[in-house]
């Protein structure tokens, strides 16, 4: 077990960071619920993942339409017979409420453009197109406020029966028309003014542009002021970020998150011929979820299928029953906590925490001599509740023994750690005074930054360092031509600066000695951006499926190139010593540089930017070094690369007073870009060193 300390910030201590749009009140309301129901259903439920007959084995069953490859005049003929008389909405709220669910989010639209929803704007709906004539969401949204459950609303931007929006594609992120534009916001007007207060709008797929995403945003909060935005409208402009489907992020985020997730991966929406087996043994996977997501200071959004009949499947309810079962045991250890203080991953399980309590949760293995071991410098343990043996502090060090049948098959067991005062959030990193802070040698503080669904990623927002030096006047800051210009927010010991890079001292790097390797090219790959922040490659080893090295002798390349598709770059130095070298490296929608098989810089470019080039400050090591370029292409008909080493070996150094003198021996400093379009902007301070004076 590694003993590392993390820096990260839980989301209500980030909130000042965070522009947030909605009250402190309700944004606290959503941010303590952690485990709420997701709920699809809609005209494909009838079909229930079949169609002429035989199963649909291809793709989700919501958009068996697409995948089944149904005459829209076709799919729409299910709306006929669709009468699911055994949709009780008092039913669902009640059984969320005994799964320990605190809210409740509900499909008005999916991408089948089929409304679950009495509107003007379209017959195609519930009340108009079926002969059961009901407005499922107002069904819903009543039951709800009988119930004490808030309600929130899932809207997809796709939609494949309005005339004037792009028809089906592959991947549901197509760009939106004008037209579909407006009809977006009507249908989402009359959601946000016919149903009660809405705990949130969960908008789904579609390419929105910036201003198209803006004006969703504004819309939603000028109509409710209190309903939070998902991140998929788009542009990064949300309340809360929303994982990639069925997915969760490496660590926590310095934004507030949730991760949507369904009973079984191959779908969301009933599925006749699904395969479910245990009840209790997918309990407890997502049971594990539910507490991995709330340990990395998320929320948690479970989904079910109902029938077309509208009943609930008995699997979904036996599993979100054991659930409920549970939370009213454990509760306390979800509910209104915050994410673990501890960056490093524990074998034995999880930890939450609330004032002045760590939770110790334990869902992964039992050490082989049951020993948990925690380092809480300055904190003294007062009393350990629950399954434990025996519990000791020795110094920083806490150690526990929990006995074997502290682990089963059966339940997960919670361990409660109070103490004198709250455990926080604690750098990762401690370095010396006289060493330059690099980004390499820095915690990073991560946000999640989206143009769409496939072109999202854990974007670093900005660097900090634990540093210890006796008394810090003034600093040095080293930067390449790059950032000459760019503003930065200097803050230590919780005091904020703001420094403009410029006039700084040209320093010419004394490159020497470099053998450059043959270059190489591998694509098309992967549809989305997101990627591991980890790639070990070699020309045996193709980073894409069915891909293969080919060599290539520009430094710079551009060639047309499909939507969503990834190429890579590879490129051998060798280097006779350790030495900083600048290289120029471009591509076009997004880029990744990994140096020895680590990520050194990644960003999303500006919105449809078909190709930008920039600067990356390389540290290499003695000996063989390994650069890969990776492209990411999101909508253009070409991409491109480009991997040279600069003309001009130069940066700048300058020096920065501090307004005010930090005293004592250890300090934090955290630096960002100031003036970024969105607080979720990648900081792309990659370049920049810092030495303490």
């Amino acid at each position: 077990m590694k003993r590392i300390y993390t820096f990260i910030v839980a989301c209500l201590a980030v909130a000042g960071a965070f522009a947030q749009q909605v009250s402190p009140q309700a944004f606290q309301r959503w941010h303590e619920s952690k485990f709420s129901m997701f709920i699809h259903f809609g005209l494909y439920s009838e079909l229930g993942g079949v169609w002429q007959g035989e199963p649909v084995k291809w793709g989700y069953s919501e958009q068996i339409q697409s995948f089944a490859g149904i005459f829209s005049d076709w799919y729409g003929e299910t709306a006929l017979r669709f009468n699911p008389t055994a949709f009780n909405a008092d039913e669902i709220v009640a059984l969320a409420k005994k799964a320990g669910m605190r809210s409740i989010v509900i499909t008005t639209k999916h991408h089948d453009g089929f409304c679950m929803f009495r509107t003007a704007t379209t017959d195609y709906n519930s009340y108009d197109a079926t002969p059961c004539h009901r407005d499922f969401v107002k069904e819903l949204s009543d039951a709800c406020a009988r119930g004490g459950v808030r309600l929130g609303l899932y809207f997809s931007i796709i939609d494949w029966h309005f005339p004037h929006a792009y028809p089906i594609s592959s991947h549901n992120c197509d760009f939106v028309t004008p037209q579909h534009h407006s009809f977006s916001k009507q249908q989402v007007t009359e959601l946000l003014t016919h149903y009660g207060p809405i705990s949130e709008l969960w908008f789904d797929m579609g390419s929105n542009t910036p201003e198209q995403s803006r004006e969703l945003y504004e819309l939603v909060h000028r109509l409710q002021p209190d309903c939070m935005v998902s991140g998929r409208v788009g542009n990064d402009q949300y309340d809360f970020a929303v994982m990639a489907d069925n997915s969760y992020p490496e660590g926590a985020l310095q934004c507030p998150w949730q991760s949507a997730a369904s009973m079984f991966d191959e779908t969301w929406s009933y599925r006749s011929w699904q395969e479910r087996g245990s009840a209790h043994v997918k309990a407890m996977e997502k049971l594990r979820s539910l507490i991995n997501v709330v340990s990395h200071g998320g929320n948690f959004l479970l989904n079910i299928g109902p029938k077309g009949d509208g009943s609930v499947v008995d699997f979904e309810s036996e599993v979100l029953q054991e659930m409920g079962g549970w939370l009213q045991q454990h509760g306390e250890a979800i509910y209104g906590t915050e994410a673990s203080p501890f960056r490093t991953k524990f074998d034995w399980g999880m930890i939450t925490r609330k004032d002045t309590r760590l939770y110790l949760i334990l869902s992964g293995t039992r050490p082989a001599d049951g020993r948990i071991t925690l380092e809480v410098p300055g904190h003294r343990l007062l009393k350990a509740e629950g399954k434990v043996d025996s519990y000791e502090q020795k110094g920083a060090e806490v150690r526990l023994t929990v006995p074997a049948d502290a682990y089963d098959d059966q339940t997960i067991q919670v361990l409660t750690l109070n103490f004198d005062t709250p455990v926080e959030p604690r750098p990762m990193n401690v370095q010396q005074g006289g060493a330059w802070l690099t980004a390499q040698n820095a915690t990073p503080n991560y946000s999640y930054s989206c143009f769409d669904y496939y072109s999202n990623y854990r974007s670093t927002v900005s660097y900090s360092w634990n540093v210890r030096k006796s008394g810090l006047k003034r600093l040095t800051l080293q930067y390449t031509p790059q950032e000459v210009g760019k503003e930065v927010e200097v803050t230590v010991d919780g005091k904020t600066c703001t420094v403009k890079l410029e006039g700084g001292k040209s320093c010419t790097l004394p490159v020497a000695g470099l053998a450059w390797g043959e270059r190489y090219l591998c694509g098309p790959g992967s549809s989305v951006f997101d990627g591991p922040s980890v790639l070990h490659t070699d020309l045996q080893k193709a980073p894409v499926r069915r891909g293969s090295w080919q060599a290539v002798a520009k430094e710079q390349d551009e060639f047309q190139a499909n939507i969503l598709q990834t190429y890579f770059v590879l490129q051998e130095v060798e280097s006779p010593k350790a030495q900083d070298v600048l290289l120029e490296v471009g591509a076009g929608n997004g880029i990744e540089v990994y140096l020895n098989g680590e990520s050194v810089m990644k960003h999303l470019n500006p919105y449809r930017c078909t190709f930008r080039a920039e600067q990356l400050l390389l540290p290499l090591q003695k000996g063989k070094n390994q650069i890969v370029l990776r492209a990411y292409n999101r909508f253009e008909k070409k991409t491109g690369y480009l991997l040279r080493l600069a003309a001009e070996q130069v940066v700048y150094q300058q020096v920065v007073e501090l307004p005010e003198a930090a005293t004592g021996a250890s300090h934090t400093l955290t630096v960002r870009q100031k003036g970024l379009p969105s607080q979720h902007t990648d900081t792309e301070l990659a370049n920049l060193r810092i030495l303490l004076k």
